[in-house]
């Protein structure tokens, strides 16, 4: 579970980054979480975008990608949802 003091900084390294994923009618699925794994593993932070024509809920989307990619869930601003997890083999984020 991050803190304040460490989500206030992770939100600030992410400001600066773009999406790369996007979720879209086909909501959720074992495919897209997949990549997300990878994505974190890779980099730490990522942020994910919501397309309108997603049909799910953007709160209950944006917990289904934290839970299921065994992630923090940082920030959640409109359509743009920022995830974290620590890497194993690519430690770059400090959090203290």
């Amino acid at each position: 579970m991050l803190t304040g003091k460490q989500k206030r900084y992770l939100r600030s390294l992410a400001h600066h980054l773009n999406p790369i994923f996007q979720v879209g009618k086909g909501g959720v699925n074992d495919h897209l979480i997949t990549h997300i794994q990878e994505a974190l593993e890779a980099r730490e932070l990522i942020k994910v975008t919501i397309l309108n024509n997603c049909l799910e809920d953007r709160e209950e989307v944006a917990r289904e990608l934290a839970e299921q990619s065994g992630a923090e869930l940082v920030q959640k601003i409109g359509k743009i949802v920022v995830l974290y997890k620590e890497s194993k083999e690519n430690k770059s984020i400090e959090l203290e």
